[in-house]
Formats: structure tokens, sequence, C-alpha cells
């Protein structure tokens, strides 16, 4: 039997995050735009809301971590819209207005919009929230340049976007991480206006100077956090010097293209992961295949180990306070989520290292919580590359160091034909899974 579910597919998720809002829910559920569905995350509340909201149509699911962060993060992982909204629960914004804030987006001249908030009456924006809002405009300003007035919590993006940032913040701070890893990811960011009502009942954070005070406390947690450095190494995709253990099956030719495809494929996904800076670690000279966004500093001599340690020593250098994150090119399958909720200012509590296991006993991965030339020389430098043992030496490495290690998924590189074959299937999407198609090999063959 078909269920309820699959038969609605709605155009568009709106994510209310709720708190004791049964005075407000009638009225903010019922100017919802039509075809587009309410997601009341439920944060415990005492007063009814949950069973009100699902009497008034909407779905409602329950997250009992309290706090804003969760409840907004709770209802994305419940959207399958492209298109995902938030907004405040208790009446304080229009959600008939809410195309004012989708337009952007869906336009195409956008790709996070937030309603600046427009009061219509004197009571409806406390004095001490406007001015803790307007000190943190101005920084978010001045550290990415988006043109933004306001925190506002009415907001729209799409749904894959927003999942990529991998947003760690659970609590006050979501708003405001929201934006800095959109910019951090090379989002476009802009705000619409919209009106600003006096809210139904009282608010559990602006609406008293204890509340906006750990509001802004959680939003300077997420401030002081600096954006990774993310590295990539890799050689240029030239016939004859790469991916040679594929030739034979493969010609010369097609085991550049399949590595060119791997790069691109890996470039792209780091593009949308939140950093500071991207750097490709490059044996070679860039091609149309470099998307923007990318600073390209060349390989130092040496053997792999000393490469790879040259790579996080520049990275200190660059950004000492900011965490540094290596990752080869040999893994299209990758997904920004999975690098980028790690690496979130609320994950890194405690972690020194990050690694990721690569299948054949090898890394895929390699980061520094906090990077120096001296650290990566004694993690790096002697260790046997391109080893069977390469992974647990390293693990070794990290252990004698002391470094408390967040261990990343384990993925497979792409050294012969079965690998390929194995990683287009975990990315069936990707472009190295459409080369790897066109060439027309058999996964019996192994190089």
């Amino acid at each position: 039997m078909t269920s309820v579910t699959s038969l609605f597919s709605p155009s568009v998720d709106v994510v209310l995050p709720c708190l004791d809002e049964a005075s407000a829910l009638p009225w903010v559920l019922g100017r919802i735009p039509a075809g587009w569905r309410a997601i009341v995350v439920d944060n415990g509340s005492r007063d009814g809301s949950a069973e009100l909201a699902r009497s008034l149509g909407a779905t409602v699911v329950e997250e009992p971590r309290r706090g804003f962060g969760a409840a907004c993060h709770a209802g994305l992982l419940a959207a399958t819209a492209d298109l995902v909204c938030f907004l405040d629960c208790d009446g304080s914004l229009d959600p008939a207005q809410l195309p004012r804030v989708t337009g952007p987006v869906t336009g195409g001249t956008a790709d996070l919009v937030l309603g600046r908030r427009r009061p219509v009456s004197v009571g409806a924006w406390p004095a001490h929230a406007r001015l803790a809002n307007a000190v943190l405009a101005r920084r978010l300003r001045a550290r990415t340049g988006a043109p933004l007035h306001d925190l506002g919590p009415m907001r729209a993006a799409r749904r894959e976007r927003l999942l990529a940032l991998g947003l760690g913040d659970r609590r006050s701070g979501y708003p405001l991480e929201m934006v800095l890893a959109a910019s951090a990811a090379g989002m476009r960011i802009t705000e619409t206006p919209v009106d600003y009502l006096p809210r139904s009942g009282r608010s559990k954070v602006t609406g008293t100077v204890r509340g906006t005070r750990q509001a802004v406390r959680d939003m300077r947690a997420v401030l002081a956090a600096p954006p990774p450095t993310l590295l990539v190494i890799a050689k240029a995709p030239v016939p004859g010097r790469v991916k040679t253990r594929l030739t034979p099956p493969c010609t010369p030719e097609q085991a550049a293209a399949l590595a060119e495809a791997a790069l691109t494929d890996t470039l792209e996904t780091l593009s949308a992961v939140p950093a500071g800076r991207r750097l490709l670690v490059l044996d070679g000279a860039p091609g149309s295949w470099l998307p923007p966004g990318w600073q390209v500093v060349p390989q130092a001599g040496g053997g792999l180990d000393e490469r790879l340690a040259a790579a996080f020593a520049h990275a200190a250098r660059l950004a000492p306070d900011a965490p540094a994150l290596l990752v080869g090119m040999d893994t299209p399958q990758l997904t920004a989520q999975a690098l980028a909720e790690p690496l979130a200012a609320a994950h890194r509590a405690g972690v020194d290292a990050w690694y990721g296991p690569a299948a054949d006993g090898g890394f895929w991965a390699l980061g520094l919580a906090r990077p120096t030339e001296r650290l990566a020389a004694r993690l790096l430098l002697g260790v046997p590359m391109s080893d069977p043992g390469t992974g647990t030496a390293l693990l070794g490495r990290l252990a004698e160091q002391g470094l408390t290690v967040s261990q990343l998924p384990q993925l497979t590189d792409v050294d012969t034909v079965r690998d390929a074959h194995e990683v287009a299937a975990a990315a069936p999407g990707s472009r190295f899974a459409a080369r790897l198609r066109s060439i027309a090999l058999t996964p019996e063959v192994t190089g």
C-alpha cells in the first residue's frame, strides 16, 4: 500500500521550532502558503502544542534535546522538499510573506535569504534585543561581506546546500552558524524586508535580558571558531603520470581522464565545505578542471611523507589558529557533509586530529586542530607511504603525540579497476562514475 507521505511531495518545507506556542499556532499554520508543508518541531511543549499542530494538519517532529538549534536541525533533517524555510512559531512573523524570502533562491540570484525584520509597532522588538542583533550583524558584515543587517529567523535555502554545511550548534548559535558556514562555503547571501509583529506570549530568548545574554554568548562562541583550511594533494591528470596502476587495462589517456574526473569531483565537494582557505597542493600545472576559489600551491620536493608535512607547514603559516585538513584526490565518493560535520565548531571540542582510513590500509584524510610545522614533521616524516601498514604507523604517531583523534568514515581509494567500480557504485551521479561508464571497463579485470 502506498504511504500517505509518498503521495504528498511538498514544493517547500517550512520548519517551525516550537516550545509552548499553542496560542499562536492556529494563526501561523493558517497562513502557510498553499502546497507548502509545515514541519512543527516540538521542543518539549507542555501546553499541548504538538497535539494542536497535528490537528491543524502540520507534520510534527519531536525533539527532546532542548535548544533552538536542536529544534531547527531536527526539522531540516525531517524535510524532504528541495527548498526549506525556517520561521519562528510565535506569530511574530507572517508565513504569508515567506515567498518574499524564497523568491531570490528560486530565481537563482541567492543561495541563502534572510528576512530583515521591520517592526510594525513600537513594542514588537525589545530595545535590548535589537541592540544585540545590530552589534552581531555589524560583526557578521565585517566577517563575511554579506549585506546583512538582521539575523532574522525567517530564512530560506536549498535543503542539500544546508545539509552540506554540517551545522553543529544546537543552541542559540545555530542561526549565526548557518550564515557563517554558508559564507565560508561560497553561498550567496542576501536579505529582504519582512514585517515584524508583536509575538504571542513571552519570548524564551529576546523577551528577557537573561535570554538575550545567553544567545549572545552562544553566538560569540560561534564567531570565535576560525573556519578550517582545506588542502587537496594531487598530481595534475597527465597521461602516463597518474593512475598508472590502471594501465593496463586502461590506456594512459583513459587513466588520466579518470584521474581528472576524480580530482574534479573532490574539489567540487570540498568547495561546498565551509572553509577559510582552500589549497590545492599540486604536482604539475592546473587546468580547466580547477574550480574558482582554490589557491594552487606547488608540492615540495622529496617523498610523499615530506610533501605532506610541507603542506601542513604551509597551511600553518597561512592560518596558524585554524584547523587544517588534507584530503587526497582518489575519493570522488566523498560528500561535503561527511567532512563539514566533524569540522563544525561545536564538534571540535576535545579533538586534536581527524583521521580518514582507507580500505587498503592507508589513509585518505588527515587533519590537525592546531597545525604546526614541528607537529607535522613528527607525525609524517619517515612514515612508509603507499603501504598496507601506512595507516597503522600514522595512528601510532598520533598516539605517541598524545592526540585525541576523531575517526572519519573509511573510504576506498581508486587504485585498481575493481576499486574504480566500487567507488562509482557509491557515487553513481559523480563525474568519475560517468567517465568510467564511458570507458566501459569490466570490474573483473584488476589492475
